[in-house]
C-alpha cells in the first residue's frame, strides 16, 4: 500500500488535473451538459488506454533500444523538470483550438491528462516501486481527472480562477522538484554501476 502512494503522488502532480481545468472549461465553453459528459468519458478513456499501452510495452521499447534505467531517470528527470519549468514561467496554459468534437480525445486525454511528463514517469516509478502499484495509480490519477472535469463549475466557484492557478503553479513546482531528484537518483545509479564495473 505504501509503494501506491509513492506512485500516486508523483503522477497526481504530474496530471496536474487542476491545472487543467481552466483549459477544459474554454473547450467546452457554450456545449450542453450532456456533450460535455461525453466529453469527459473520451478524455477519461484515452488517456487511460495511452497510458496503460505505455506501461506494458514502454519499458520493452527501452531494453530493444539498449537504453538503461539511470539514462531514462536522467533524461525522464530532466524532460519532467524542463516540463515543470514551463508550466511555472508562462502566464497561462495555451489553448488549443480545434473542433469541439475532438476535445475529449486530443487535447484533453493526450496529451493534457496523459501527456510526456506522465508516460516518463510512469516508466520510472516501474522501475522503482513494480507494475501493480504504477498501474493502481495511474488509473485512479486518471479517474480523479475526470472527476475534476464533472465538477468543473462547482471547482472554480470555490477556488476561482486565481485559486485555481495557484494550484497549478504549486503543482509545477512540485515537479521539478520531483525531476531534479529524478536526475540525482540516475547521475548517483551511473556512478555505481560504473564503480560495480571490474
Amino acid at each position: 500500500m505504501n509503494n501506491f502512494w509513492l506512485c500516486f503522488v508523483p503522477l497526481f502532480v504530474a496530471v496536474d488535473a487542476l491545472g487543467i481545468l481552466p483549459l477544459f472549461m474554454g473547450l467546452t465553453q457554450g456545449l450542453t451538459r450532456s456533450r460535455t459528459r461525453r466529453i469527459i468519458f473520451q478524455s477519461v478513456i484515452t488517456a487511460m488506454m495511452v497510458a496503460l499501452i505505455f506501461l506494458f510495452i514502454g519499458k520493452g521499447i527501452l531494453m530493444l533500444l539498449g537504453i538503461t534505467v539511470a539514462d531514462f531517470m536522467i533524461a525522464g528527470g530532466t524532460l519532467l523538470f524542463v516540463i515543470s519549468l514551463s508550466d511555472l514561467i508562462s502566464t497561462e496554459k495555451r489553448r488549443l483550438q480545434m473542433e469541439q468534437e475532438e476535445v475529449g480525445a486530443v487535447p484533453l486525454g493526450v496529451p493534457l491528462i496523459v501527456g510526456p511528463g506522465v508516460l516518463t514517469t510512469t516508466i520510472l516509478l516501474i522501475n522503482q516501486y513494480g507494475l501493480i502499484p504504477t498501474v493502481s495509480a495511474t488509473i485512479v490519477n486518471i479517474i480523479i481527472a475526470g472527476i475534476v472535469f464533472w465538477m468543473a463549475g462547482s471547482i472554480n466557484r470555490v477556488l476561482g480562477t486565481s485559486g485555481t492557478k495557484t494550484i497549478s503553479k504549486l503543482a509545477s513546482l512540485i515537479l521539478a522538484a520531483i525531476g531534479v531528484m529524478m536526475v540525482r537518483k540516475g547521475i548517483m545509479l551511473l556512478i555505481s554501476d560504473g564503480a560495480s564495473v571490474p
